[in-house]
């Protein structure tokens, strides 16, 4: 029981902030963003947002795509946060030193049968895979002492790491649905702009008499920089996504392996 407290209280540790405020503050960020720095009026003729934007410059540019760009920004500001809290996390949750020596360390100590010495390479380590694999060891020391069979000893290890496993895995993978889910979402936010971009070209060039420059120009202006803020945000979510996907992976890596370790090696050198 003891095991179970101390590896939900080190998950607890390693949770980050809540997805929903960092949303919040997205939006406001990209509303504070998009009236003024690129609805600065010095970027318009005219010193007025009702201008054109002066030639070359692209914040201006950006301003007129309408207020799909204040969506998307708050989706851009949202990866770029929950990246870098990510970043801190999985670190912290990986622990202090490197992961692969961590897990060479605890094997070597296990095949020599100092239970002590890899609890101790636990203690140092810290972080979400240190705390599964302690819980494990700590389940290897009890079994020695218990009399049932070797069998059901060696699944009271198993279960014991994949609950200390079940409890950390999700503070690891918080917050990167929403990342996952911004990926998709921010391309089609751009689409979606860029049709409404395309529809005031259309409406510009359907006009009686001579074609509506400004509208025109407006008009495909919305569609281009929609186009490209949504596939940029989400390239920039699909890249996040995979990268921490992967040092996730990695972590599980290590913590399956060490879960047949601690198997492994009570098989070999017990008889019961």
């Amino acid at each position: 029981m003891e095991t179970k407290k101390q590896t939900a209280r080190e998950g607890k540790k390693t949770r980050g902030i809540s997805a929903f405020v960092v949303i919040i503050v997205s939006l406001a960020l990209a509303e504070l963003f998009y009236f003024y720095v690129l609805g600065n009026p010095a970027n318009f003729e005219g010193g007025t947002r009702a201008g054109h934007p002066l030639d070359g410059n692209l914040l201006g540019t950006m301003f007129k795509g309408g207020f799909v760009v204040p969506i998307i920004l708050t989706l851009l500001f949202t990866v770029i946060i929950l990246s870098v809290e990510r970043f801190f996390a999985l670190n912290k949750a990986k622990g202090k030193g490197n992961l692969i020596n961590f897990v060479y360390d605890v094997k070597a100590e296990l095949k020599k049968g100092n239970i002590s010495a890899a609890e101790a390479l636990c203690a140092k380590q810290k972080g979400s895979v240190a705390a599964i694999v302690d819980a494990g060891l700590k389940k290897y020391k009890e079994m020695e002492t218990m009399s049932i069979p070797k069998e059901q000893k060696i699944e009271e290890i198993k279960a014991e790491i994949e609950e200390a496993t079940a409890l950390e895995l999700p503070s690891m993978q918080q917050n990167l649905p929403i990342i996952a889910t911004i990926s998709t979402l921010g391309t089609l936010m751009g689409l979606f702009g860029t049709v409404l971009g395309m529809i005031k070209s259309f409406s510009a060039l359907g006009t009686a008499g001579a074609v509506d420059s400004v509208a025109l120009s407006v008009g495909i202006s919305e569609a281009l920089v929609n186009t490209a803020s949504g596939i940029a945000t989400g390239a920039l979510a699909i890249i996040s996504y995979s990268y921490f996907s992967g040092k996730i992976d990695n972590m599980t890596y290590a913590i399956d392996e060490m879960g047949f370790a601690l198997t492994q090696t009570y098989a070999e050198t017990h008889n019961s």
